[in-house]
């Protein structure tokens, strides 16, 4: 699928191009869509206390909250493909909002784990995200933008666990208990995540010459495949062993940091005897280092193309999930408050730079099936998540015993990266094409504010 017109800029503050409110609307309507996603994680002592969930419980909830995005998310870009990322999106708003305000409802350990569970599909607007910016930003600059997009939406993790707890203490001042003012703060994130997906639908566009059936009405993209066109594509991405490579490593970076943010609040809360606020403020810095931290994932992607080409891409990969696991190692042997969220900032850098590196490698594994790549290594990252869970559900594992082997599978995952290549004839072509997209403005390399 070739798409015209791709921006060679990113300009932050021009909303005017399709572009660029493509490149806005997809990393807010992300980051809002993590407030559904986890907004009850920094709520989980109250909810413990509530529904009288033990440690093993509170493991399996874990799991269930991040275990059905990885179905969802290898759907996901396959509908990107058919219908638009527009479409994709809206929906996946709207429907997401209602169990996000259900698990009010839960008055049992069963209730809570399906909503988690239900929940946990939200979560594969990550795909869609990616796949927006991937066809709206040419190839000098679609690692920057891809890993700013998704990292301000992963800015999601740690502002909901920041302004939960607050609109929950709100509450508790309105005069609202406990038991009923957790239930009550989920309703907030599911309102919002509803009038999101209304405005992602009137105000953006699939791609820079149009929506999806536009251009293929004008003959400018392909007819949309049927049943048997996605599967194809679907294999396609399968079957290329890079594919899964990446999966295994962005299970090791996005799955980590998807199991932070879920035990991160409890950890602190737990073993430095710090207040549910204190704890999710400090819990909360570990997503909000995805301001920049993930965007330098990507421009140092762009800045190794510009030396290397896609080996360039694969090299800088690598290294930052090298440095993200012996740092997440250091963490899990950390018993003072104060070094233990200075780690904690190193380990989090390394992370999100390793996710935005993973995004700037797969726009150009396979331009055809470029919805099922991003389908298959976003799961990745939720398979990573389910199977570091089970770390963190063992009444026989401390959660640093947990995080300590979870730095070692890190390290290991790591060396998956040595398996992703490219022939010389895809080196040369994507060569040319960063040169062309570096010679040419097309209106939105450069990280700027105009």
């Amino acid at each position: 699928m070739e798409i015209r017109n791709k921006a060679n800029r990113i300009r932050l503050l021009n909303f005017s191009t399709p572009q660029m409110r493509a490149f806005h609307f997809s990393w807010f309507a992300f980051h809002i869509c993590f407030f559904g996603w986890f907004g009850i994680a920094p709520l989980m002592a109250v909810v413990r206390d509530d529904l009288g969930l033990t440690k093993t419980q509170i493991g399996n909830t874990i799991i269930a909250s991040v275990a059905i995005t990885i179905v969802v998310r290898l759907l996901i870009g396959v509908l990107c493909d058919r219908i638009g990322p527009r479409k994709a999106y809206t929906w996946l708003l709207c429907l997401g909002s209602v169990p996000v305000m259900g698990i009010g409802f839960a008055d049992s350990f069963e209730t809570f784990f399906l909503a988690r569970l239900a929940i946990g599909a939200i979560g594969a607007s990550f795909v869609i995200t990616q796949y927006h910016t991937s066809i709206m930003f040419a190839p000098n600059v679609v690692g920057t933008a891809n890993a700013t997009s998704a990292g301000w939406g992963n800015l999601g993790g740690g502002t909901t666990q920041i302004l939960m707890p607050l609109i929950f203490s709100g509450l508790l001042m309105l005069g609202v208990n406990e038991a009923f003012g957790w239930r009550l703060a989920m309703v907030v994130p599911g309102v919002v995540l509803f009038v999101c997906g209304i405005c992602y639908y009137l105000f953006t566009q699939d791609a820079p010459n149009g929506n999806f059936e536009d251009l293929r009405a004008r003959g400018e993209l392909p007819p949309a495949s049927g049943e048997s066109g996605a599967g194809q594509t679907f294999l396609a991405a399968a079957k290329d062993i890079r594919v899964w490579a990446l999966f295994v490593v962005y299970a090791a970076c996005f799955g980590v940091e998807l199991t932070i943010n879920n035990i991160a609040a409890i950890y602190f809360f737990d073993n430095f005897e710090l207040s549910l606020a204190a704890a999710g403020m400090i819990a909360g810095l570990f997503g909000l280092m995805n301001i920049f931290a993930r965007t330098l994932g990507g421009i140092f992607s762009d800045l190794f193309a510009r030396k290397a080409g896609l080996k360039g891409r694969v090299r800088w990969l690598f290294i930052a999930m090298l440095c993200e696991g012996i740092a997440l190692m250091f963490f899990s042997q950390m018993h003072v408050l104060a070094f233990a969220i200075g780690i904690m900032l190193v380990f989090s850098l390394f992370v999100q730079m390793a996710e935005g590196a993973t995004f700037g490698v797969v726009p150009f594994i396979n331009k055809r099936a470029l919805g099922a790549v991003a389908g298959i290594v976003g799961a990745g990252g939720n398979a990573g998540a389910v199977a570091a869970g089970f770390l963190f559900r063992s009444e026989a594992l401390s959660y640093q015993q947990g995080l300590f082997y979870l730095g070692i599978a890190v390290i290991i995952a790591s060396l998956c990266v040595l398996v992703v290549r490219f022939s010389e004839e895809v080196e040369t072509q994507e060569a040319k094409a960063y040169t062309d997209a570096v010679g040419k403005d097309v209106g939105a390399g450069a990280l700027s504010l105009r």
